[in-house]
């Protein structure tokens, strides 16, 4: 897989920098110019790539997600509430420890790490 694509509302480049770059510590992508007319913003984590696409008649996907793993689990719930953002942990995948979370425009994220790799803590 290459990227997943979310939708972002008109204008709304600003905040989603500020969540995806600023508290989930992505580093933004340079746009190639044809693309950049269209507005939005690309974001990359390892090898996840996320693109927010300016939908004019935006509405937040609030069941579809992307599944993230992390290898910090607990460090990121703690950046996220402590940006105050809304962690809502769910024990019901086998094998895994894993939270949902909204990014700022209303869209689904979710957190997961293989319990064989979580930290002692």
């Amino acid at each position: 897989m290459h990227h997943v694509q979310l939708a972002i509302p008109p204008g709304g480049e600003d905040a989603c920098r500020a969540f995806y770059v600023g508290i989930l510590g992505m580093t933004e992508l340079a746009k190639p110019p044809v693309l950049a007319a269209r507005g939005g913003l690309w974001v990359r984590a390892d090898d996840l790539e996320i693109h927010l696409g300016v939908e004019e008649d935006f509405r937040p996907a609030r069941k579809a997600h992307p599944g993230i793993r992390v290898t910090d689990l607990d460090g990121l719930a703690e950046r996220l509430t402590a940006a105050g953002v809304e962690v809502t942990w769910d024990g019901a995948f086998p094998g895994h420890r894993r939270f949902y979370a909204h990014d700022n425009c209303g869209n689904r994220l979710e957190f997961l790490q293989p319990e064989a790799s979580a930290p002692d803590r």
